[in-house]
């Protein structure tokens, strides 16, 4: 398996911790960061841990989620692919996240 990062993935990624940047030190953005990042490596191991995301089913494209603290990791696994397609903050207004 490998794991692909899409831009959108890496944009929301970054949109999310620019956010919160301003309220927490920098290192625990990097902590914060690293959890995230960490997490979506432990698909390479077990691709379909995460759960179908419901929000997405409309798509009929298997998006599955991984949940680490207020985030979302969206995905999908396609042959020997997983691809991130976002990475995003559950506190904000779900639809948002309709494709």
């Amino acid at each position: 398996m490998k794991l692909v990062y899409t831009e959108q993935a890496l944009f929301s990624l970054e949109e999310a911790l620019n956010f919160i940047a301003p309220k927490v030190s920098p290192e625990k953005l990097n902590d914060i960061r690293d959890e995230i990042l960490d997490a979506a490596d432990t698909l390479l191991l077990q691709p379909f841990q995460g759960q179908g995301e419901p929000f997405l089913e409309h798509l009929n494209l298997g998006h599955r989620r991984l949940i680490v603290s207020h985030y979302k990791i969206i995905y999908r696994v396609v042959e020997e692919f997983i691809y991130i397609t976002d990475i995003f903050d559950s506190r904000q207004n779900p639809d948002k996240m309709k494709g």
